[in-house]
């Protein structure tokens, strides 16, 4: 079935409803290496919590999918690009992304804090302060969110 992940967007950046409308997009501008590294573990198929941060509250708003493998960020070699970094190359790229595709809207956000107090969820990473941007989900505690939140995974 895949691995599961949460990724986090600002909804003033791009929010659930902007996927909805594009279909799929790129999840380009990671700029912390671990989160990078999590993004080249990715498959096709795996499922995603979308997760709109920096939001009051900040929380699961939807459902998406995986839908390329890792590729450069190509942004990062755009002189003058909000994601540009010296650093990186065609060559010796430094930073990739992956592609998503929507998958639902769900019916009620989580919030951080429900996402705290549920049983289950104790060891999601996003609960433990984590500013981690793309962050892995296990099946369970992605099973526990989509039913928090009234959909169907």
């Amino acid at each position: 079935m895949g691995r599961c992940w949460l990724m986090k967007s600002e909804p003033d950046v791009y929010s659930i409803a902007d996927l909805e409308r594009d279909g799929s997009t790129c999840w380009e501008g990671v700029r912390n290496y671990q989160a990078r590294n999590l993004m080249r573990e990715m498959e096709i198929g795996d499922r995603v919590l979308f997760y709109h941060s920096n939001a009051k509250p900040p929380g699961v708003v939807g459902l998406a999918r995986v839908c390329r493998l890792a590729y450069p960020d190509h942004f990062s070699w755009e002189e003058g690009h909000k994601y540009f970094d010296p650093k990186s190359t065609p060559d010796s790229p430094r930073w990739w992304m992956v592609d998503v595709e929507y998958v639902d809207t769900l019916p009620r956000m989580v919030a951080l804090n429900e996402l705290k107090e549920e049983p289950g969820l104790e060891n999601m990473v996003v609960t433990r302060r984590s500013r981690l941007s793309v962050q892995p989900v296990t099946d369970d505690e992605y099973e526990i969110v989509v039913r928090m939140g009234g959909g169907r995974s």
